[in-house]
């Protein structure tokens, strides 16, 4: 089966952020919130749950599915079997979703999981279902040990917060802001309650997360 890129769909094109330092100092506000509720919870699709409603990026009752892609494979790397705790020859499955509120895809997750630490039912439902990862395997009880994340995207520029008044950013009026496919990478390993790990995932937060309105326009 083919190897398919890892580039996010665009998901921002309807965003009509203005271009000015509020705009912009919210959009650091949102993307800084939405790292921590990540960085603090076991369930990111919880979290993208709660985050679909509380910034009204789709009707209310919306809940986040997990499209997947069809035909998708990457074998699982060396350092992701050896997070793992798995051995060459051990069968680790791959599966690929656009994480999805409404319209909006506000993340694209790649997951390898062990499919002999999971139930058949569950298995079955990873496979023909496009329910998210993270439900199906609620019951197990998994906790969520981060590898990393990372911002990708510098609202009010890299060195913003070493400049002078003088040198702060401005408004440019008539202007949209350009917000970035990409906003967040987050990888960790979800783990079993007794330590034992049954999942790796890489997860891309796109533009769509910030909606297509700045908060302060939407109130």
């Amino acid at each position: 089966m083919p190897v398919l890129p890892l580039i996010p769909v665009a998901t921002a094109a309807d965003a009509t952020w203005p271009d000015t330092r509020i705009a912009r100092l919210e959009a650091l506000a949102m993307v800084q919130e939405l790292e921590l509720a990540l960085l603090t919870h076991d369930s990111a699709t919880l979290v993208l749950d709660d985050w679909c409603v509380r910034h009204d990026l789709a009707p209310a009752g919306t809940q986040i599915v997990a499209d997947r892609q069809p035909g998708a494979e990457r074998p699982a790397p060396p350092e992701v079997r050896a997070a793992l705790h798995v051995g060459a020859d051990e069968p680790v499955r791959y599966r690929l979703v656009h994480l999805r509120c409404g319209a909006r895809v506000l993340s694209v997750a790649e997951n390898w999981y062990v499919p002999a630490r999971l139930t058949p039912e569950m298995n079955h439902a990873l496979d023909s279902t496009d329910v998210s990862f993270g439900r199906i395997v609620r019951p197990l009880g998994f906790r969520r040990v981060g590898l990393g994340s990372r911002i990708l995207w510098a609202p009010l520029g890299e060195d913003w917060d070493a400049r002078t008044a003088d040198s702060a950013i401005k408004d440019r009026t008539g202007k949209n802001l350009v917000i970035p496919a990409r906003v967040i990478e987050n990888r960790a390993v979800l783990v079993l309650p007794d330590g034992t790990p049954f999942s790796q995932v890489i997860e891309n937060y796109t533009g769509a997360v910030l909606g297509a309105q700045p908060p302060g326009a939407r109130r």
